[in-house]
């Protein structure tokens, strides 16, 4: 009886910080239950993880950049502008995919490279220099 008072104080006490993984919790056991229980098979976590592998890797570069207390407008549009540009690669020029790959990085990393001088360097604040290129990205700067 006693650790279920101390679980009980702890969760009271630490709700802000639990509060996310109770949601989560709960939102996977009314998934399971009204799936049948397909929602928590190896093959749909499987397809989960590799569904969302890139918004992964673009919040591990968000979460940098927001530790550092910046931000970075700019992040989703630049993914889709680079996904776009692999599109046309792969279908239009009949590039293979490895220099595709090779291609998409090199931009993103001379974009990132670019909105980092101009924070950095020529003084722009960050939410500037990122919706400048959100705009341009998303094909609405002029």
């Amino acid at each position: 009886m006693r650790f279920m008072d101390e679980a009980k104080y702890l969760l009271k006490q630490n709700i802000r910080d639990y509060g996310m993984y109770v949601a989560l919790a709960v939102i996977m056991m009314i998934f399971t239950a009204t799936t049948g229980g397909l929602f928590i098979s190896s093959r749909n976590i499987s397809n989960l993880i590799n569904q969302t592998g890139y918004i992964a890797v673009l919040a591990v570069g968000m979460t940098l950049i927001i530790v550092i207390r910046h931000i970075d407008l700019s992040v989703g549009y630049l993914a889709g502008f680079l996904g776009a540009i692999a599109a046309i690669l792969l279908t239009k020029a009949g590039a293979p995919v490895y220099l595709t790959i090779l291609v998409v990085l090199v931009l993103g990393t001379l974009i990132g490279l670019f909105n980092g001088y101009l924070v950095a360097y020529v003084g722009i604040p960050a939410f500037v220099a990122t919706l400048a290129g959100m705009l341009a990205f998303r094909g609405r700067f002029f």
